[in-house]
Order: C-alpha cells, then sequence, then structure tokens
C-alpha cells in the first residue's frame, strides 16, 4: 500500500466488507483481459459468499482463473470545502470456489437475504424450495485483506 499512513487494520478490513452496500468483484477472461462486475456479498468467517445464474462471463472468468479480487466501500463523504473526500475501503485477495454443497448453498444464501433483505425472511423457506437448484452460490477465500481511510 502506497499510502501507509491510510492503512488501517485487518479488523477495519473486515468491518467495512460486513457493512459495505455491495462490492466489485475482480476477474480476468479466458482472452486474459480484465472483467469487473458489482455483487452482492455476505461474509461468513474467512470467506465472501455471494449468488449468481450458472453460466455467464463471471462464471466464465472464475473457471478459467479462480485467482479474484474483490473491492469494498463503506462511508464516503464529499468534502464541501476541499477537493477531496473521506473514505473506507477493503480489498481482498482470493480464490474463487463454487459452492455445490445444498446445505452450505443454503448457509449462504440465509446470510445474503439476512444481510440485503432482513424484512422479506418469513418468505426465505419458500424461496429455497423454488429457487435452490437454479442458484448458483460462489465463495472467495479471505488470502489477504487490507484495509484503507482518510477521516
Amino acid at each position: 500500500m502506497r499510502r501507509k499512513d491510510r492503512e488501517m487494520t485487518k479488523e477495519f478490513a473486515l468491518q467495512v466488507v460486513d457493512k459495505c452496500e455491495w462490492a466489485t468483484l475482480a476477474m480476468v477472461t479466458s482472452e486474459n483481459t480484465p472483467y469487473c462486475i458489482p455483487i452482492s456479498i455476505a461474509r461468513i468467517g474467512d470467506f465472501i459468499y455471494f449468488h449468481c445464474a450458472k453460466d455467464g462471463s463471471k462464471i466464465d472468468c472464475m473457471n478459467y482463473c479462480d485467482d479474484v479480487c474483490l473491492s469494498c466501500v463503506g462511508d464516503t463523504q464529499r468534502l464541501d470545502d476541499e477537493f477531496s473526500t473521506k473514505y473506507e475501503s477493503a480489498v481482498i485477495f482470493g480464490k474463487a470456489i463454487q459452492v455445490t454443497d445444498d446445505d452450505e448453498k443454503i448457509i449462504a444464501l440465509r446470510a445474503l437475504c439476512e444481510r440485503h433483505t432482513p424484512l422479506n425472511m418469513q418468505n426465505f423457506d419458500e424461496a429455497i424450495k423454488k429457487s435452490l437448484w437454479r442458484t448458483d452460490i460462489w465463495k472467495v477465500s479471505i488470502n489477504n485483506v487490507t484495509g484503507k481511510s482518510k477521516r
């Protein structure tokens, strides 16, 4: 990290991961070009989970190269009286792993739904019955995480 004065602890970085509204998943295509996409995430221990369709560019990239990077942005504040922004962010490097066990998929989906749609949890079990078979779940191992903040 170039700006060591803004480097934060691992615990701080994980707090940013846990509260960010969405994250950007960066990957590489089979043509060795960059590809990134915003995703909804939930962290369970040392893994970041997300859901997706069973095919598409994201799946193609992760099957080609499982090395990925996640970028998360927490609280931000644009400053009116200077050309700057207060911010907090976290960057994760890890491996993308497809989740194939139905029990783990349900645990991940529950975590995602509790985080992003907590007021609709009464419909969770019915949604799982209808859609689990067509929903792909992936997790990213947290091999390295860094946090940064300008306050």
